[in-house]
Parts: structure tokens; sequence; C-alpha cells
């Protein structure tokens, strides 16, 4: 590996251990075996290295939401059935991506102190809904129509949003992937008079 590539595994690695807030560009550099100007040559500044750390991890975290590969995939696109299938295995990576779930809520009560980063992640943001509708429709994330990532995709992230907070706070008590699935039908029952 270049020395671009060792930082950003020295910064994920240090992101996991100490935070965002914690971490200092020499623990970086003692974790990557680079050197301080390199931080500033490949990635501009710390902050920078840091959130595109942050944003591969997560990109981790996403790939592994899928319960098989799409072909493998037992339930319909678009069905309740493949709702709950997708949810189940979200929760299902809870426990191994709890430090990176954690990591998420520190950057998310940093109010403008991080503004830069917050852009970055807001834009990381964006491409995690077509994940999300690409995952439950059954459809390769370049198909996925802008008005439905943004109506549909806002809905998941909510939820996976939501879900995360109860999975971090109090496991023995969060929402199954059963529970949102028979939430969600009862919702579709209400709405269609039934």
């Amino acid at each position: 590996m270049g020395h671009r590539e060792d930082l950003l595994e020295g910064a994920k690695r240090c992101l996991l251990q100490k935070g965002f807030l914690r971490t200092t560009a020499r623990d970086i550099v003692k974790e990557s075996g680079t050197n301080l100007a390199s931080i500033g040559y490949h990635y501009g500044s710390k902050d920078e290295l840091l959130a595109q750390a942050y944003v591969a991890l997560i990109e981790g975290v996403g790939e592994r939401f899928a319960p098989a590969p799409a072909e493998e995939m037992t339930q319909p696109p678009g069905s309740l059935e493949r709702f709950q299938e997708v949810w189940a295995a979200v929760i299902r990576t809870v426990p191994e991506a709890r430090p990176i779930w954690l990591l998420s809520f520190e950057l998310m009560f940093q109010d403008e102190r991080l503004a830069e980063v917050r852009k970055l992640l807001a834009e990381a943001q964006e491409e995690g809904r077509s994940g999300l509708v690409a995952l439950v429709g059954g459809i390769p994330e370049a198909d996925v129509d802008p008005e439905r990532a943004e109506s549909e995709g806002r809905l998941y992230q909510t939820l996976l949003n939501g879900l995360m907070v109860q999975w971090l706070f109090d496991p023995g008590t969060a929402t199954t992937a059963e529970q949102l699935t028979e939430g969600l039908r009862r919702v579709m029952d209400a709405a269609q008079g039934r």
C-alpha cells in the first residue's frame, strides 16, 4: 500500500479506538507508519481524512446489509417479506458494527464545529438512501430514480437511524425486523381502509 491507503487504514483504526474528536494527526501517523506531511498532501487535512475513513467504515457496514447476493435473496423485491429480510440483515450487523454506529452518533452532535465534515457526511447519506432503496427494491443502485431515493430512501434512512438508536441503547428491547414489518403492514392496511 502507498501512503494514501496507509493513512486511510490508520485513520479507520483510530476512529474505532478513539472516536473522531479525540483522534489527533499524530495518532494517525503513528497508526499508519507515515508522516504528518502526508496527511496534508493526500487529504488536505486531518478532518478530511477522518471523514473519508468514516465514510469507508459506513460503506463497509452497508455492504453487509444484504442478506445474500441479490440473486440469492429469497423474497420478491418490493414485498413486505423482502422488507423484513433486509431489516433482519441490517439488525444482524449491529453487534460487529457497534463501534461504527457509536461513532456515527458522535458525529451527529457536533453542530457547526465540523461544518466541512458534516457536509461530506451529508453527501454520503444521499448515497446511502439510494443503496437502501436498491436493496429493498432488488434493483441496481445505478437504476434508482432520484425521486424514489428522496422519498422511499429517506423513509428507510429514518428507520435505520431509529433502529440503531434502539439497538445501541438497549438491544434487549429494540425493535425486531418482524415487529417493524408488522407495523408497516398495519399502517398499509389502515391506509387502504382494511
